[in-house]
């Protein structure tokens, strides 16, 4: 059921990104998504980066509309869907793409006193689209890589984890899916779960959009172990 809610703040998180807050605080489990819905615009999965939270990179008619309002506009909303993380493990590894990092923040808030340590990698092209908000108040190590060296380490977030993996007993990933592939290849798959992502158009899986082999995103995921997407990312 759609529900109306009101902005009651908006700012630049990075380079053509915005994190937006509404009136309503959901209940969920880090990895969830909400469909949003503005009128005459159409309708976008989001995943939460907190229960009143959602985080947006600027890319089509949606989202630029989206930017377009102020505080005291309203949204629609429904969720929260899906399956999210499950907290696994002790010394564990976060890893970010671009605009991956929401759901892996909220998985570091909820979590914070969860695992014995927490490392963020987190890569972006450039130091103008590292989006981190916060999270180094929610983890206890942040390394950063960019594709042109401008902030961190010039490189990937998964040539990080390659050299590091032995320090992980559990790894949470989210962002471009070549850089998902590079995970559950560097990590044997057992350790991972990963943040997918597909078309989605109705959230409930009913259309059969978001389908990933035998599994459709929205219903089964959008969080998958990483044995469930062997062959398949």
């Amino acid at each position: 059921m759609l529900e109306r809610v009101e902005l009651r703040e908006g700012w630049d998180v990075a380079k053509d990104v915005k994190a937006f807050r509404f009136d309503r605080r959901l209940k969920f489990t880090a990895g969830q998504f909400i469909m949003a819905w503005l009128p005459g615009v159409g309708e976008k999965p989001f995943s939460l980066a907190w229960g009143d939270l959602i985080v947006v990179k600027r890319v089509g008619p949606f989202t630029s509309r989206l930017f377009e309002l102020e505080e005291g506009d309203h949204i629609w909303i429904r969720g929260p869907y899906g399956r999210g993380f499950e907290p696994k493990g002790e010394s564990v590894a976060l890893v970010g793409g671009g605009i991956g990092i929401p759901p892996l923040y909220a998985f570091a808030r909820q979590n914070k006193d969860r695992f014995e340590n927490v490392t963020l990698i987190y890569g972006a092209r450039s130091e103008d689209e590292l989006a981190l908000m916060d999270i180094e108040n929610y983890v206890d190590e942040v390394v950063i890589t960019t594709d042109d060296g401008s902030a961190g380490r010039k490189g990937f977030p998964t040539e990080v984890l390659a050299e590091r993996k032995g320090e992980f007993d559990g790894v949470y990933a989210c962002g471009p899916e070549p850089m998902l592939k590079a995970v559950l290849r560097v990590m044997d798959y057992e350790k991972v779960q990963v943040s997918a992502e597909r078309y989605m158009k109705c959230g409930i899986g009913v259309c059969g959009s978001c389908n990933l082999g035998k599994y459709l995103v929205c219903r089964d995921g959008p969080v998958f172990n990483g044995l469930q997407m062997r062959g398949l990312l």
